[in-house]
């Protein structure tokens, strides 16, 4: 007990020293296993979402649809109900092919289901909203409804006629918004397609009134809820056209409005978690003198390799679960959100499961691990006495280095010598905007990409939602990126600036200036920056390539090299603080810091 309560002590003492570092390994750490968490767990919720609905509304197990119609469909998908296997059915049923407008002028292709006032044992639409079906007024499906901007007690025209909304629900007889059609006209392919239910009556005079298509379906529950595959092929010979459409198939269809965030999301973790191990390295670096004494000190009063190991690693370790778990509570709250971009489902949205939150521990004692492994080493490797006198690391004299250096400006000659006598500094800078620039890259190209709404005739009046969901998580991911890497940069900066105060002070007695000095700790990190940036560009665009479809856009060269230069003067910007502020630092003081 003694030895652990020492190293508690000893972590809790140099966190409350160091309290920006461990800000700084919290956030990075929490945000990349929060998009990890997400991003893994998308699929299960998904399907969570669509069995609660399925059980709530008394779901179908296969729906039957025929686009011919006449008594002999009628009698052939009626037959199924009488397989052995079917233990309850609703319908046959008509299903009209028409179009909804809204609020004037928000138009949508809709399918009307023509159902009974009474809902029977399969395919009981739950009513969120409102009542159920009655003689002239109807009721739209959620997703459909939310993406009009409708809600009970407004009107609609579909086909010409106007309608009063009578109710909101939602079904698991159908995929989600926009897929609620199945099928199309003649059992040809479907648009986008909201949905709508009214009585059978009306259904059947919508549809004779204006000669619409219409399909015919039959809803059945079977016995074995998995045997819906041998059904199908049992069946597949009635003499009609039928398409058979399993509730695993519905359950795969709703994540398909989620297939690219997936991809999005675990990408975006591995960049952040890139990013938090650039910067949270590039403070242990900083560290790595003082962690070198402390060892020593350790070891000087008898401290065990493995004690000295337990104190250096714990401070990190403690840091990086903490942020696992915060990562996690997020992932937890935001998982509603980001998993239904539609609102056809109910439910709760489940946390992350176990195996999600397995990943996401060992990638936040990944990024701890290979933040502090170098410098950890080093400090344990180093003698006691070598450790208790230690300074800072003196660069070897390179005199090409220096005769190459003399003739360029001040400015330019002191930040290639930075980048010089300090080349792990200088790629992880050229690290950070690359990945920064690689995010653009993916967003702009996503931006580029064609796309078409999910109004009629594929007009943007209704937008597209999957694409709407993929740039915003896109966005997002992005913004944290950039985030992270505005704080590596900073720090990169003055860990530099920190490292070099007793050459800056010297070259400020041989007649630099302070705003020599600030535009020379400004290049040592533009100068490995901008090839960083140009280096994003391809990489960005290769790593989209890997998830993207065979015919994607790219977008125009002048938006990629615009966004790599961006990088680069922003990079300058935030850059030109800490370094001014070091650049402040009297000489006298400076030069009596360094030899004390």
């Amino acid at each position: 007990m003694g030895s652990i309560v020492l190293v508690v002590r000893l972590v809790l003492a140099d966190v409350r020293r160091h309290r920006v570092q461990a800000a700084m390994l919290l956030l990075a750490v929490t945000v990349a296993t929060a998009t990890m968490a997400l991003g893994l767990s998308l699929r299960g919720v998904s399907d969570a979402l669509y069995e609660q609905t399925r059980a709530a509304t008394a779901g179908p197990d296969v729906v039957a649809l025929s686009g011919d119609t006449g008594p002999a469909v009628t009698s052939a998908l009626a037959s199924l109900a009488d397989d052995p296997e079917v233990v309850a059915h609703h319908g046959p049923y008509r299903i009209v092919y028409a179009t909804l407008t809204a609020r004037g002028s928000t138009s949508s292709p809709v399918v009307v289901h023509g159902f009974a006032e009474t809902p029977g044992a399969v395919d009981r639409p739950l009513v969120t909203s409102g009542r159920w079906v009655r003689p002239g007024g109807a009721v739209l499906e959620r997703g459909f409804a939310t993406a009009l901007g409708v809600g009970v007690g407004d009107r609609v025209t579909i086909a010409g006629r106007s309608y009063p909304v009578v109710g909101i629900a939602v079904t698991a007889a159908t995929s989600i918004y926009p897929w609620a059609a199945q099928i199309g006209p003649g059992g040809g392919p479907s648009d986008y397609s909201g949905l709508a239910w009214m009585t059978r009556p009306d259904a059947r005079r919508l549809a004779a009134s204006h000669d619409l298509p219409v399909t015919s379906a039959i809803d059945l529950k079977l016995r074995d809820p998995a045997a819906t595959e041998a059904f199908m092929d049992a069946h597949s010979g009635l003499g009609i056209r039928i398409t058979f459409q399993s509730w695993q198939f519905k359950a795969e269809q709703d994540t398909v409005i989620l297939r690219d965030a997936q991809p999005i999301l675990v990408v975006g973790s591995w960049l952040l978690s890139f990013l938090a191990i650039t910067g949270v390295a590039a403070l242990a670096a900083g560290r790595a003198v003082e962690q070198t004494r402390r060892a020593g000190l350790l070891k000087a009063v008898g401290a065990t390799p493995g004690l000295i190991t337990a104190v250096l690693f714990t401070e990190y370790l403690a840091l990086a679960l903490l942020a696992d778990a915060l990562g996690l509570m997020v992932a937890h709250l935001a998982m509603p959100a980001i998993a239904s971009p539609t609102a056809s489902r109910i439910g709760d949205a489940a946390g992350p499961d176990g195996a999600t939150v397995v990943a996401a521990t060992v990638l936040a004692v990944a990024v701890a691990v290979l933040s502090t492994l170098r410098p950890t080493l080093r400090a344990m490797r180093t003698a006691t006495v070598t450790a208790l006198t230690a300074t800072a690391h003196q660069p070897r004299h390179r005199p090409w280095l220096t005769a190459l250096s003399a003739l360029l400006p001040t400015p330019l000659l002191l930040g290639l010598r930075l980048t010089a006598r300090r080349p792990g500094r200088a790629v992880l800078q050229a690290c950070s905007s690359a990945t920064s620039v690689i995010a653009i890259a993916a967003l702009l190209t996503l931006h580029a990409q064609p796309e078409r709404g999910y109004g009629l005739d594929g007009s943007s009046v209704l937008p597209n939602l999957r694409g709407e969901h993929d740039r915003g998580l896109m966005l997002a991911v992005t913004i944290l990126l950039i985030a992270l890497a505005v704080v590596n940069t900073v720090t990169l900066t003055w860990t530099t600036a920190m490292e070099a105060r007793a050459n800056m002070a010297v070259a400020r007695t041989l007649g630099a200036t302070p705003a020599q000095i600030t535009a020379g700790l400004s290049a040592a990190q533009l100068l490995p920056g901008l090839p960083g940036a140009l280096i994003g560009i391809p990489l960005g665009i290769g790593l989209l390539s890997l998830f993207a479809a065979p015919n994607a856009a790219d977008p125009p060269s002048a938006w990629l090299l615009g966004a790599a230069l961006a990088t680069v003067l922003v990079t300058a910007a935030l850059t030109a603080l800490p370094a001014r502020l070091a650049a402040r630092r009297p000489v006298a003081q400076a030069l009596s810091a360094e030899t004390a």
